[in-house]
Protein backbone atom coordinates (compact mmCIF):
# COMPACT_ATOMS: atom_id res chain seq x y z
CA UNK A 1 0.00 0.00 0.00
CA UNK A 2 1.55 3.27 -1.13
CA UNK A 3 1.93 6.19 1.26
CA UNK A 4 -0.38 8.96 0.04
CA UNK A 5 0.46 11.48 2.78
CA UNK A 6 1.53 14.91 1.57
CA UNK A 7 1.77 18.50 2.73
CA UNK A 8 0.27 21.64 1.26
CA UNK A 9 0.87 25.18 2.55
CA UNK A 10 2.48 23.66 5.63
CA UNK A 11 -0.63 21.59 6.36
CA UNK A 12 -0.34 17.83 6.83
CA UNK A 13 -2.77 16.03 4.49
CA UNK A 14 -3.60 12.34 4.49
CA UNK A 15 -3.61 12.39 0.68
CA UNK A 16 -3.28 14.88 -2.21
CA UNK A 17 -6.96 14.91 -3.21
CA UNK A 18 -8.53 18.25 -2.29
CA UNK A 19 -12.18 19.16 -2.81
CA UNK A 20 -12.02 22.40 -4.80
CA UNK A 21 -14.37 25.34 -4.32
CA UNK A 22 -17.90 24.15 -5.09
CA UNK A 23 -21.49 24.18 -3.75
CA UNK A 24 -20.60 21.16 -1.57
CA UNK A 25 -19.28 23.44 1.17
CA UNK A 26 -22.66 25.16 1.57
CA UNK A 27 -24.11 22.06 3.27
CA UNK A 28 -22.55 20.49 6.36
CA UNK A 29 -23.82 17.00 5.54
CA UNK A 30 -22.09 17.08 2.15
CA UNK A 31 -18.87 18.28 3.78
CA UNK A 32 -19.01 15.34 6.19
CA UNK A 33 -19.56 12.98 3.26
CA UNK A 34 -16.48 14.41 1.54
CA UNK A 35 -14.40 13.68 4.63
CA UNK A 36 -15.86 10.16 4.90
CA UNK A 37 -14.97 9.54 1.24
CA UNK A 38 -11.32 10.28 1.99
CA UNK A 39 -10.81 13.87 0.83
CA UNK A 40 -7.55 15.28 2.18
CA UNK A 41 -8.71 18.90 2.52
CA UNK A 42 -11.59 21.17 1.56
CA UNK A 43 -11.68 24.54 -0.19
CA UNK A 44 -14.84 26.47 0.63
CA UNK A 45 -16.95 28.13 -2.05
CA UNK A 46 -15.67 31.62 -2.86
CA UNK A 47 -16.83 34.79 -1.19
CA UNK A 48 -17.11 37.23 -4.10
CA UNK A 49 -16.17 40.90 -3.95
CA UNK A 50 -19.11 41.78 -6.20
CA UNK A 51 -21.60 40.16 -3.81
CA UNK A 52 -20.26 41.96 -0.77
CA UNK A 53 -20.05 45.33 -2.53
CA UNK A 54 -23.53 45.05 -4.07
CA UNK A 55 -25.08 43.99 -0.79
CA UNK A 56 -23.43 46.89 1.05
CA UNK A 57 -24.65 49.47 -1.44
CA UNK A 58 -28.16 47.99 -1.54
CA UNK A 59 -28.42 47.93 2.25
CA UNK A 60 -27.23 51.51 2.53
CA UNK A 61 -29.81 52.63 -0.02
CA UNK A 62 -32.80 51.01 1.67
CA UNK A 63 -31.79 52.00 5.19
CA UNK A 64 -31.41 55.65 4.21
CA UNK A 65 -34.17 56.03 1.62
CA UNK A 66 -36.67 58.66 2.78
CA UNK A 67 -35.02 59.31 6.15
CA UNK A 68 -34.98 63.06 5.47
CA UNK A 69 -38.46 63.34 3.96
CA UNK A 70 -40.27 63.42 7.35
CA UNK A 71 -37.84 64.92 9.87
CA UNK A 72 -40.42 65.02 12.65
CA UNK A 73 -40.91 61.26 12.43
CA UNK A 74 -37.25 60.27 12.71
CA UNK A 75 -37.40 59.65 16.44
CA UNK A 76 -40.20 57.11 15.89
CA UNK A 77 -38.16 54.82 13.63
CA UNK A 78 -37.83 51.31 15.03
CA UNK A 79 -34.26 50.12 15.46
CA UNK A 80 -33.75 47.25 12.99
CA UNK A 81 -32.63 43.83 14.13
CA UNK A 82 -29.01 42.91 13.57
CA UNK A 83 -28.53 42.35 9.85
CA UNK A 84 -26.47 39.31 8.88
CA UNK A 85 -24.43 40.04 5.77
CA UNK A 86 -23.17 37.62 3.13
CA UNK A 87 -19.71 37.89 4.67
CA UNK A 88 -21.14 37.14 8.15
CA UNK A 89 -22.91 34.05 6.82
CA UNK A 90 -19.71 32.88 5.14
CA UNK A 91 -17.73 33.23 8.37
CA UNK A 92 -20.45 31.38 10.30
CA UNK A 93 -20.45 28.54 7.76
CA UNK A 94 -16.68 28.27 8.05
CA UNK A 95 -16.98 27.97 11.83
CA UNK A 96 -19.61 25.26 11.50
CA UNK A 97 -17.47 23.30 9.03
CA UNK A 98 -14.42 23.52 11.27
CA UNK A 99 -16.49 22.11 14.14
CA UNK A 100 -17.81 19.27 11.96
CA UNK A 101 -14.70 17.84 10.30
CA UNK A 102 -11.05 17.14 11.09
CA UNK A 103 -9.57 17.79 7.64
CA UNK A 104 -7.97 21.19 6.87
CA UNK A 105 -10.39 23.83 5.59
CA UNK A 106 -9.24 26.54 3.20
CA UNK A 107 -11.36 29.69 2.89
CA UNK A 108 -11.64 31.37 -0.51
CA UNK A 109 -11.86 35.07 -1.31
CA UNK A 110 -12.60 36.15 -4.87
CA UNK A 111 -11.61 39.76 -5.41
CA UNK A 112 -9.48 42.18 -7.42
CA UNK A 113 -8.97 45.16 -5.09
CA UNK A 114 -7.46 45.40 -1.57
CA UNK A 115 -10.45 47.30 -0.10
CA UNK A 116 -12.13 45.22 2.58
CA UNK A 117 -10.33 42.01 1.75
CA UNK A 118 -7.74 42.54 4.44
CA UNK A 119 -10.52 42.81 7.03
CA UNK A 120 -12.31 39.76 5.63
CA UNK A 121 -9.08 37.79 5.57
CA UNK A 122 -8.58 38.57 9.26
CA UNK A 123 -12.16 37.51 10.01
CA UNK A 124 -11.67 34.18 8.22
CA UNK A 125 -8.44 33.57 10.09
CA UNK A 126 -10.19 34.30 13.39
CA UNK A 127 -13.01 31.91 12.40
CA UNK A 128 -10.50 29.06 12.14
CA UNK A 129 -9.52 28.84 8.47
CA UNK A 130 -6.37 26.73 8.10
CA UNK A 131 -5.33 28.67 5.00
CA UNK A 132 -6.67 31.30 2.65
CA UNK A 133 -7.09 31.06 -1.11
CA UNK A 134 -7.13 34.36 -3.00
CA UNK A 135 -9.12 33.64 -6.13
CA UNK A 136 -8.07 36.48 -8.42
CA UNK A 137 -10.55 36.50 -11.26
CA UNK A 138 -11.10 39.52 -13.47
CA UNK A 139 -11.59 39.93 -17.20
CA UNK A 140 -10.13 43.27 -18.23
CA UNK A 141 -12.08 44.74 -21.16
CA UNK A 142 -10.96 48.38 -20.95
CA UNK A 143 -8.35 49.02 -23.70
CA UNK A 144 -6.84 51.90 -21.73
CA UNK A 145 -5.67 49.60 -18.92
CA UNK A 146 -2.28 48.02 -19.61
CA UNK A 147 -0.91 44.74 -18.29
CA UNK A 148 1.57 46.44 -15.95
CA UNK A 149 -1.28 48.13 -14.07
CA UNK A 150 -3.32 44.93 -13.88
CA UNK A 151 -0.44 42.92 -12.47
CA UNK A 152 0.61 45.71 -10.08
CA UNK A 153 -2.90 45.85 -8.60
CA UNK A 154 -2.97 42.08 -8.14
CA UNK A 155 0.44 42.02 -6.47
CA UNK A 156 -0.69 44.81 -4.14
CA UNK A 157 -3.76 42.77 -3.19
CA UNK A 158 -1.64 39.70 -2.45
CA UNK A 159 0.93 41.71 -0.51
CA UNK A 160 -1.63 43.47 1.69
CA UNK A 161 -3.47 40.27 2.59
CA UNK A 162 -0.26 38.34 3.31
CA UNK A 163 1.01 41.13 5.57
CA UNK A 164 -2.13 41.06 7.68
CA UNK A 165 -2.71 37.36 8.30
CA UNK A 166 -0.51 34.65 9.77
CA UNK A 167 -2.19 31.68 8.08
CA UNK A 168 -0.76 30.49 4.73
CA UNK A 169 -2.03 32.23 1.59
CA UNK A 170 -2.32 30.59 -1.81
CA UNK A 171 -3.28 32.40 -5.00
CA UNK A 172 -5.58 31.00 -7.67
CA UNK A 173 -4.81 32.49 -11.07
CA UNK A 174 -6.01 32.41 -14.64
CA UNK A 175 -3.49 31.49 -17.36
CA UNK A 176 -3.97 34.84 -19.09
CA UNK A 177 -1.01 36.76 -17.71
CA UNK A 178 1.66 38.42 -19.82
CA UNK A 179 4.53 36.42 -18.30
CA UNK A 180 3.27 33.89 -15.79
CA UNK A 181 6.68 32.89 -14.31
CA UNK A 182 7.53 36.54 -13.60
CA UNK A 183 4.17 37.14 -11.92
CA UNK A 184 4.50 33.99 -9.82
CA UNK A 185 7.95 35.09 -8.65
CA UNK A 186 6.62 38.53 -7.67
CA UNK A 187 3.63 37.05 -5.86
CA UNK A 188 5.85 34.56 -4.00
CA UNK A 189 8.15 37.39 -2.93
CA UNK A 190 5.05 39.28 -1.74
CA UNK A 191 4.16 36.50 0.67
CA UNK A 192 2.14 33.89 -1.24
CA UNK A 193 3.17 30.39 -0.18
CA UNK A 194 1.34 28.56 -2.93
CA UNK A 195 -0.48 28.83 -6.24
CA UNK A 196 -3.52 27.14 -7.74
CA UNK A 197 -3.31 26.73 -11.52
CA UNK A 198 -5.73 27.51 -13.04
CA UNK A 199 -8.98 29.35 -12.55
CA UNK A 200 -11.54 28.55 -15.22
CA UNK A 201 -13.40 31.40 -16.91
CA UNK A 202 -17.15 30.98 -16.99
CA UNK A 203 -17.78 31.52 -20.68
CA UNK A 204 -20.99 33.15 -21.97
CA UNK A 205 -23.09 31.24 -24.48
CA UNK A 206 -24.70 33.02 -27.42
CA UNK A 207 -28.33 32.17 -28.19
CA UNK A 208 -28.67 33.13 -31.85
CA UNK A 209 -32.47 32.72 -31.81
CA UNK A 210 -33.28 34.97 -28.86
CA UNK A 211 -30.19 37.16 -29.39
CA UNK A 212 -29.34 36.84 -25.73
CA UNK A 213 -26.11 36.05 -23.94
CA UNK A 214 -26.50 33.36 -21.29
CA UNK A 215 -24.16 32.66 -18.42
CA UNK A 216 -23.19 29.01 -18.16
CA UNK A 217 -21.02 27.07 -15.75
CA UNK A 218 -19.57 24.19 -17.77
CA UNK A 219 -17.84 21.41 -15.88
CA UNK A 220 -14.23 20.61 -16.66
CA UNK A 221 -13.14 17.68 -18.83
CA UNK A 222 -9.97 15.61 -18.98
CA UNK A 223 -8.81 17.85 -21.83
CA UNK A 224 -8.43 20.73 -19.37
CA UNK A 225 -5.62 18.94 -17.54
CA UNK A 226 -2.83 19.60 -20.05
CA UNK A 227 -2.56 23.37 -19.56
CA UNK A 228 -2.15 23.48 -15.75
CA UNK A 229 0.06 20.36 -15.78
CA UNK A 230 2.40 21.97 -18.27
CA UNK A 231 2.73 25.21 -16.32
CA UNK A 232 3.16 23.47 -12.97
CA UNK A 233 5.93 21.36 -14.52
CA UNK A 234 7.65 24.58 -15.55
CA UNK A 235 6.95 26.77 -12.51
CA UNK A 236 7.62 24.16 -9.83
CA UNK A 237 11.16 23.79 -11.19
CA UNK A 238 11.77 27.52 -10.77
CA UNK A 239 10.00 28.41 -7.54
CA UNK A 240 10.00 26.85 -4.07
CA UNK A 241 6.24 27.22 -3.65
CA UNK A 242 3.41 24.72 -3.27
CA UNK A 243 1.39 24.19 -6.43
CA UNK A 244 -2.14 22.83 -6.66
CA UNK A 245 -3.51 21.66 -10.00
CA UNK A 246 -7.10 22.68 -10.66
CA UNK A 247 -9.11 21.58 -13.68
CA UNK A 248 -9.28 18.30 -15.57
CA UNK A 249 -8.75 15.75 -12.78
CA UNK A 250 -11.27 13.02 -13.54
CA UNK A 251 -9.34 9.77 -13.02
CA UNK A 252 -6.52 8.30 -10.92
CA UNK A 253 -4.23 8.65 -13.94
CA UNK A 254 -5.01 12.37 -14.05
CA UNK A 255 -3.88 12.64 -10.43
CA UNK A 256 -0.65 10.83 -11.33
CA UNK A 257 0.04 13.29 -14.16
CA UNK A 258 -0.55 16.27 -11.89
CA UNK A 259 1.75 14.92 -9.19
CA UNK A 260 4.46 13.99 -11.66
CA UNK A 261 4.30 17.53 -13.02
CA UNK A 262 5.15 18.78 -9.54
CA UNK A 263 1.80 19.52 -7.91
CA UNK A 264 1.53 19.06 -4.15
CA UNK A 265 -2.21 18.44 -4.40
CA UNK A 266 -4.90 18.03 -7.03
CA UNK A 267 -8.22 19.82 -6.83
CA UNK A 268 -11.36 17.96 -7.82
CA UNK A 269 -14.87 19.37 -8.17
CA UNK A 270 -16.40 18.62 -11.57
CA UNK A 271 -15.72 14.88 -11.27
CA UNK A 272 -17.55 14.80 -7.93
CA UNK A 273 -20.46 16.84 -9.28
CA UNK A 274 -20.75 14.40 -12.20
CA UNK A 275 -20.19 11.13 -10.36
CA UNK A 276 -21.15 11.86 -6.76
CA UNK A 277 -19.09 12.43 -3.63
CA UNK A 278 -18.25 8.73 -3.21
CA UNK A 279 -16.23 8.95 -6.44
CA UNK A 280 -13.45 10.50 -4.32
CA UNK A 281 -12.83 7.10 -2.71
CA UNK A 282 -12.54 5.50 -6.17
CA UNK A 283 -10.00 8.12 -7.23
CA UNK A 284 -7.88 7.45 -4.16
CA UNK A 285 -8.05 3.66 -4.40
CA UNK A 286 -7.17 3.92 -8.08
CA UNK A 287 -4.20 6.17 -7.31
CA UNK A 288 -2.98 3.73 -4.68
CA UNK A 289 -3.32 0.79 -7.06
CA UNK A 290 -1.45 2.60 -9.83
CA UNK A 291 1.42 3.52 -7.51
CA UNK A 292 1.69 -0.04 -6.20
CA UNK A 293 1.69 -1.43 -9.74
CA UNK A 294 4.44 0.95 -10.86
CA UNK A 295 6.60 0.65 -7.76
CA UNK A 296 6.11 4.08 -6.20
CA UNK A 297 6.18 3.77 -2.42
CA UNK A 298 5.04 7.32 -1.70
CA UNK A 299 3.61 10.46 -3.28
CA UNK A 300 6.81 12.32 -2.39
CA UNK A 301 8.92 9.92 -4.44
CA UNK A 302 6.63 10.25 -7.46
CA UNK A 303 6.18 14.03 -7.31
CA UNK A 304 8.00 16.07 -9.94
CA UNK A 305 9.37 13.15 -11.96
CA UNK A 306 8.16 14.87 -15.15
CA UNK A 307 9.12 18.39 -14.05
CA UNK A 308 10.90 20.65 -16.53
CA UNK A 309 14.33 20.25 -14.91
CA UNK A 310 14.04 16.47 -14.58
CA UNK A 311 13.29 15.36 -18.13
CA UNK A 312 15.80 14.78 -20.92
CA UNK A 313 13.93 16.96 -23.41
CA UNK A 314 12.83 20.15 -21.61
CA UNK A 315 12.04 21.70 -25.00
CA UNK A 316 8.93 19.52 -24.98
CA UNK A 317 7.41 22.12 -22.69
CA UNK A 318 8.45 25.02 -24.88
CA UNK A 319 8.03 26.33 -28.42
CA UNK A 320 10.68 24.03 -29.91
CA UNK A 321 8.20 21.19 -29.65
CA UNK A 322 5.42 23.19 -31.30
CA UNK A 323 6.69 22.67 -34.86
CA UNK A 324 7.30 18.97 -34.22
CA UNK A 325 3.72 18.61 -33.02
CA UNK A 326 2.37 20.34 -36.11
CA UNK A 327 4.48 18.16 -38.40
CA UNK A 328 3.02 15.06 -36.77
CA UNK A 329 -0.20 15.81 -38.63
CA UNK A 330 1.49 15.88 -42.06
CA UNK A 331 0.82 12.23 -42.78
CA UNK A 332 -2.91 12.78 -42.24
CA UNK A 333 -2.99 15.57 -44.80
CA UNK A 334 -1.31 13.69 -47.64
Amino acid sequence: MADLKTSYLGLALKNPLVAGASPFSTQLELVRQLEDSGIGALVMHSLFEEEVTHESLELDYFLNKGTESQPEAQTYMVEPRKIESIADKYVLQLQKIKQSVDIPVIASLNGVTPGGWVRLAKDLQAAGADALELNIYALVTDPTINSDLVEKNRITLIQEVCKNVSIPVTVKLSPFLTTLPHFLARAYKSGAEGFVLFNRFMQPVFDIETLEVERKTPLSTKADLALPARWIAIASSQLDADFALSGGVHSPEDMVKALMAGAKVTYVASALLQNGIKYAARLLSGLNAWMDEHGYESVDIMRGTLRLDKIENPAAYERANYLRTLKSFDEHLL
